[in-house]
C-alpha cells in the first residue's frame, strides 16, 4: 500500500475554473517532454487521469495513425477532454471511465501508459503503478510525472505563500494523498516491480510579468472559490486567512524580481 493506507483518495484541486485555467495550459511539450523521445507512430496509449485533455490531445497527434484512451474517474470529468479532442477535430481518442486502482482493461493492452500529476492524488500510488505496468504490453512504457510541493522555490519571501504550502500540503494529506509526490517516484515504481527505470526531474518557473500575473492570479482564485478552499473553510480555516493568502498571491505576481519554480519528479519505466 502506498504511505496513506487504504483511505480512499479526494481530488483536492477539483474542477474550477481556476484549476481548468492551469490544466488547460499543459502540453506535451511543457509536461510531457520526458516521454516524448520515446513515442512512436501507430503506438497505442492510454492516457490515466486525462483531465481536459491537452496533452491527451498532443499525444495522439504524436503517435498518429495510433489511437490514444483517455481516462477519467467520472463522465463528467471526461467531458473536459471530449471537448478538447473535438475542438481540436481529433477522432483518435476513445474515452473510458476508469480508476487507476482497477483499470477496466486486459493485460498487455497498450505500448504507452501515462499519467501527469495523477500519483500525488491516490489512495495507492504503488497499487496505480502495477495497475498501468498490467496493461502496459511488455516492451512497452509506464511514463508519470508529479509535482513535488516541498520542493517549490521562491522569490520574494512572503509570509502568505508559506501559510499556502502548509495550508494545501495538509489538505492534501487528509484527503489521502502525498503532495512531494516527486521526490516518491522512483522508491514507488521500484516498489510496483519495475526495474529498468530512468527516474528524472523538470521544472516550471514563472518570472516574466506575464507569467507571474497568469500563474498568481490563478492560484489568488483557487485558494478563494475552488474544492481546496471549500475544504479549508469546512475544517477551520477563517475566511480572511485565504483573503490574506489571495492577496499575497497578488503581490507575489506584481514583485517586479518575482520567480518560482515549480519541481516534478519524472519516471520512464520499461515494462
Amino acid at each position: 500500500m502506498g504511505e496513506n493506507g487504504d483511505r480512499p483518495a479526494v481530488y483536492t484541486h477539483g474542477h474550477h475554473e481556476s484549476v481548468l485555467r492551469s490544466h488547460r495550459w499543459r502540453t506535451a511539450e511543457n509536461s510531457a517532454a520526458y516521454l516524448t523521445g520515446a513515442l512512436r507512430s501507430g503506438m497505442s496509449v492510454l492516457d490515466v487521469g486525462c483531465g481536459p485533455g491537452t496533452i491527451t490531445a498532443d499525444l495522439a497527434a504524436l503517435v498518429a495513425p495510433g489511437r490514444v484512451t483517455a481516462v477519467e474517474v467520472t463522465e463528467d470529468a471526461l467531458g473536459l477532454a471530449r471537448a478538447e479532442a473535438a475542438r481540436r477535430g481529433r477522432d483518435d481518442i476513445t474515452f473510458a471511465v476508469s480508476d487507476v486502482h482497477a483499470l477496466a482493461f486486459p493485460d498487455d493492452t497498450f505500448d504507452v501508459v501515462h499519467a501527469h500529476q495523477v500519483l500525488q492524488h491516490v489512495a495507492d500510488p504503488v497499487a496505480a503503478l502495477r495497475e498501468m505496468r498490467r496493461v502496459c504490453a511488455p516492451g512497452g512504457v509506464v511514463a508519470a510525472r508529479d509535482s513535488d510541493y516541498a520542493a517549490f522555490t521562491w522569490y520574494p519571501a512572503l509570509p502568505e505563500l508559506d501559510e499556502w504550502m502548509h495550508l494545501y500540503q495538509s489538505a492534501a494529506r487528509a484527503n489521502g494523498g502525498e503532495p512531494d509526490a516527486g521526490r516518491r517516484m522512483l522508491a514507488w515504481a521500484r516498489a510496483a516491480g519495475f526495474t529498468d527505470i530512468t527516474a528524472t526531474s523538470s521544472t516550471w518557473c514563472f518570472a516574466t510579468p506575464e507569467d507571474r500575473a497568469w500563474w498568481g492570479g490563478l492560484w489568488a482564485d483557487r485558494i478563494r472559490h475552488s474544492d481546496l478552499a471549500r475544504q479549508l473553510l469546512a475544517g477551520g480555516t477563517p475566511g480572511g486567512d485565504l483573503d490574506r493568502i489571495s492577496a499575497g498571491w497578488r503581490a507575489w505576481a506584481a514583485a517586479d524580481d518575482g520567480w518560482l519554480s515549480l519541481l516534478h519528479g519524472e519516471i520512464l519505466c520499461r515494462a
